[in-house]
């Protein structure tokens, strides 16, 4: 058996690199320190531009779910009107029904009341 750690660290020296084909840093070069200098500016620009880039995108999505919300809200003022109206014709047909039933029941309990009394003034 092979120990797997020791075949990684031989695999990743065969990847790197050799040394010489690295430049020379006792020679500094004007030009590679200010490439550099631009190569960060430039990055960082490039980095900004990219991140405006995605700010304006969140800022579009965040447009659009603000208009599709006040879509909504206008539609549910809409059905909150419709539900009082139907809250207004339930509450009526609970009245009507109260009244209707409220009326039999005291017809009956009259009928039976009366009934009862002059039955037993008959006995």
């Amino acid at each position: 058996m092979s120990n797997p750690s020791l075949s990684t660290s031989t695999t990743t020296s065969q990847n790197r690199p050799s040394t010489t084909s690295l430049p020379s840093t006792t020679t500094p070069h004007p030009t590679t320190t200010s490439s550099t200098s631009t190569s960060s500016s430039s990055s960082s620009t490039l980095n900004r531009n990219r991140q405006y880039t995605h700010l304006h995108a969140q800022l579009a999505l965040l447009n659009a779910h603000m208009a599709d919300m006040e879509n909504l809200v206008g539609m549910t003022a809409v059905q909150a009107e419709y539900m009082r109206g139907l809250g207004g014709w339930w509450g009526g047909g609970f009245m009507a029904a109260s009244k209707i039933l409220g009326e039999e029941t005291a017809n009956g309990a009259g009928a039976g009341a009366g009934g009862g009394s002059a039955q037993g003034g008959q006995k």
